[in-house]
């Protein structure tokens, strides 16, 4: 289950930073000797740390990863596919809850520091008028698919029902 943990981390830190190294060292400010122990089970986060490594992910998110994690205990041969299931589980839960009238999406566009790419951050979420209690996906995406969509004319939810998971899970 570590492993599959440790991949699943992986997949969020090199969707949100590019490399380990730029998550690691600037957003944990540690060494990668402390960091490869941690991946491989023979060290430990300080509580600070772990608190950042959970960030990657939001509270829905969280859950998701749980449930695959332990999906992975009941179904051991659905291991080599966490990572992608985790990813196309969070483009039909998005769709699902767009489709039935209860998510709202919105795109934050974000240029990093550290990469000459530009992103796109789609959002997907429900809100339950309660602080802190909404559930959220996030999706980054390349930034041309703000332009398809407004060189299209393509309605934001029509381009999710057709291209999300596509897109996402390239």
């Amino acid at each position: 289950m570590h492993d599959v943990y440790i991949e699943l981390i992986l997949s969020a830190v090199y969707e949100q930073y590019g490399t380990e190294t730029l998550f690691y060292e600037n957003n944990l400010g540690i060494s990668s000797e402390q960091w490869e122990n941690w991946k491989q089970g023979m060290g430990s986060l300080a509580p600070e740390e772990n608190q950042k490594v959970k960030n990657l992910f939001s509270d829905y998110e969280w859950m998701l990863l749980q449930k695959i994690l332990r999906q992975t205990i009941i179904y051991p041969e659905k291991r080599g596919v966490a990572v992608s299931e985790y990813r196309k589980m969070k483009t039909a839960i998005a769709r699902k809850w767009l489709n039935i009238g209860l998510g709202t999406v919105e795109m934050i566009q974000s240029k990093e520091e550290n990469s000459s790419s530009q992103y796109l951050n789609l959002r997907v979420g429900i809100a339950y008028d309660e602080w802190g209690f909404d559930d959220i996906l996030t999706f980054r995406l390349p930034a041309y698919i703000q332009q398809q969509l407004e060189n299209e004319q393509v309605a934001l939810l029509d381009w999710v029902n057709e291209n999300l998971e596509e897109t996402y899970n390239k």
